[in-house]
């Protein structure tokens, strides 16, 4: 995967891109990852970006010349053309599409991404009307600029790239995962794929630290019994952490049931 990141501070990356999986993944060539200075594509004396808004208001917004030609001197496919090629263009925004898993899994899916740091009070509308294919956010909150999204992204998009995680079957059973992806080993199974939940909980050694003992049922090895245990508990820290999720949620019979017992001894 090729990915693309265009900001007014490519410094912000230096250390980001340099450590974990991304770093990993860019040793083994399995990611090559470019950060492009806004400001080398803007033709002033003083390398100007951004302007007022039209209308009147606060702030600066991101004027739209040296994004667009950015992208153009970047060789990306047509918009009209970017589908078979397998590439997008993406503006980080706060008025954009909520970044999730399901996303991550899409975005992971392509050969190549632009990620356009937004700033300032925004970016010109017709970026995103013209330019880019979607604007994404990472959450329900106002950032200083898209250079933090973008990060998030990068991260989690490299990580699902094959061979950039050691364990690939880490990244098969997770908080948030819709689909289902197949067993790649015989330890017990969870879920394989959390039917959009949220993850079990995770035990290590010692078996006992302080007083805290581990669940003894983790020790067992009775495979059926250890899923039961994980399914029941992701139910149950998804409704005490994230309710919103059960409602489009994969819900089996078994979970309905599990959901029930809970539910009735938390009243």
């Amino acid at each position: 995967m090729k990915i693309d990141i265009v900001t007014i501070f490519p410094d912000f990356f230096r250390g980001v891109l340099d450590h974990g999986i991304i770093r990993r993944a860019r040793e083994a060539g399995l990611a090559t990852i470019e950060v492009h200075d806004l400001r080398g594509f803007a033709h002033d004396r003083h390398k100007t970006v951004d302007d007022r808004p039209f209308g009147g208001g606060e702030g600066m917004v991101l004027k739209p010349e040296p994004i667009f030609e950015c992208i153009e001197a970047l060789n990306v496919a047509s918009r009209e053309t970017r589908g078979e090629s397998r590439e997008s263009v993406i503006l980080l925004s706060a008025m954009g599409q909520r970044f999730d898993q399901s996303v991550a899994d899409e975005l992971a899916a392509l050969e190549r991404i632009v990620l356009i740091c937004g700033r300032y009070e925004g970016v010109d509308e017709r970026v995103g009307h013209y330019l880019a294919d979607r604007e994404l956010s990472i959450g329900d909150y106002v950032l200083s600029g898209g250079e933090l999204g973008a990060a998030v992204i990068v991260d989690c998009i490299t990580r699902l790239i094959p061979g950039a995680v050691g364990n690939q079957a880490s990244t098969q059973q997770e908080s948030f995962t819709a689909f289902s992806r197949p067993q790649t080993s015989n330890a017990p199974s969870s879920t394989c794929s959390s039917g959009g939940l949220l993850d079990y909980p995770h035990y290590t050694r010692p078996a006992d630290f302080r007083g805290m003992a581990v669940p003894e049922v983790l020790a067992s090895g009775n495979h059926e019994e250890i899923r039961r245990w994980r399914r029941r508990t992701a139910l149950e820290k998804t409704l005490r952490n994230r309710p919103d999720l059960l409602d489009e949620a994969a819900l089996s019979e078994e979970d309905k049931r599990l959901l029930a017992q809970i539910t009735g001894q938390n009243l």
